[in-house]
């Protein structure tokens, strides 16, 4: 088993489940693969068992650790991994990533058979194949605490606050905690943003008489082509472009257009950090246990996902071919409450 891409809360859940039905139930003795991709690229690993993995529910991170490895960019990789799971003699091969961990499974099992079942993790809740992703709900708590905060200090220095928060492709985290904590306004990187449309925004809230605003941002939220300039950032093994500066953006195109004091609050990591919410820890622990369930039934090249309120098995390469992006009905229903 392993852990790639981004920490997100309810990762050690998941290694806590995983260990401890595959042990008890199924037999298994159950390896962890240290930093992601990593790990079975150069072999490093550890014996999980239930007494290694005892305490870690409420823990954030991932006692496996994490990187943004990418096997397919390292000379032999998918060689490398197979090799060592046989030196290992290991049946088979738990991913517990996004899109990009989850489509580096994909990859290995359909074009070098590798046996791989895939468990979705992000934040972002932006994977295909099911409906909601665990860490998606830690993290929308986390930003409606911090706008709830904001909020009362908007309103006593009569400000315009921007809240930057995560969201690459997708502004589901954007959406949620802006419709959660009454923002008015809220930026996805589905919908490119009109500025002077925001200003007007902020402006007709003023002429209500509502003299401080709330703008919850995504990360990739990006303007209308050839309206602002937006500096791009380095990229990563699977290219991402390293994000942020939105927020910084916006608080100084808003303060020189409106003439309000406006700040910008950048919640960054403190979103994906610390102990997870009860939906994610139970959302996690279903996920686990669906996992080595369908690796002990030699079940390869699938996903277990949450669809409705049942755990159900999908095919890897569904999860990972569309990322699940906000529906422009449900930004509508957003957009009811802006300005």
């Amino acid at each position: 088993m392993l852990t790639g891409g981004g920490d997100c809360p309810g990762l050690n859940a998941v290694i806590r489940a995983v260990v401890r039905k595959g042990i008890d139930a199924h037999g298994h003795a159950i390896v962890g693969f240290r930093d992601g991709w990593r790990g079975p690229l150069e072999n490093a690993y550890e014996e999980l068992t239930i007494e290694s993995t005892r305490g870690i529910l409420p823990r954030g991170g991932t006692i496996l650790r994490s990187s943004r490895t990418n096997p397919f960019k390292h000379d032999g990789g998918p060689e490398r991994i197979a090799e060592n799971m046989r030196s290992l003699n290991l049946d088979g091969l738990i991913a517990i990533g996004g899109e990009d961990t989850l489509g580096a499974a994909a990859r290995l099992h359909g074009e070098h058979g590798l046996p791989v079942v895939g468990v979705p993790k992000t934040i972002d809740n932006d994977l295909g194949g099911t409906d909601m992703t665990f860490g998606f709900d830690t993290a929308v708590q986390i930003a409606v605490d911090a706008i709830d905060r904001l909020h009362t200090t908007a309103e006593s220095h009569n400000r315009v606050m921007i809240v930057e928060v995560m969201g690459r492709h997708a502004g589901w985290i954007a959406l949620y905690s802006g419709l959660a904590g009454g923002a008015d306004v809220i930026l996805i990187p589905e919908r490119p943003f009109d500025i002077e449309e925001v200003v007007r925004l902020i402006r007709r809230r003023h002429s209500r008489g509502r003299f401080f605003s709330i703008v919850v941002v995504a990360e990739g939220a990006v303007p209308v082509e050839g309206t602002l300039e937006v500096i791009a950032g380095d990229k990563d093994e699977f290219g991402h472009e390293r994000l942020g500066g939105i927020g910084q953006l916006l608080e100084r195109e808003l303060g020189k257009r409106t003439g309000f004091d406006t700040r910008a609050t950048v919640l960054g990591h403190i979103q994906r950090g610390g102990t997870p919410t009860a939906f994610d820890r139970v959302l996690a622990t279903r996920l686990g246990l669906a996992a080595i369930d369908a690796a002990n039934d030699r079940k390869w090249g699938v996903m277990p996902a949450l669809l409705g309120t049942r755990i159900e098995l999908v095919a890897l390469d569904d999860a990972v071919t569309n990322l699940r992006l906000v529906p422009d009905e449900e930004y509508a229903a957003a957009a009811a409450f802006f300005g």
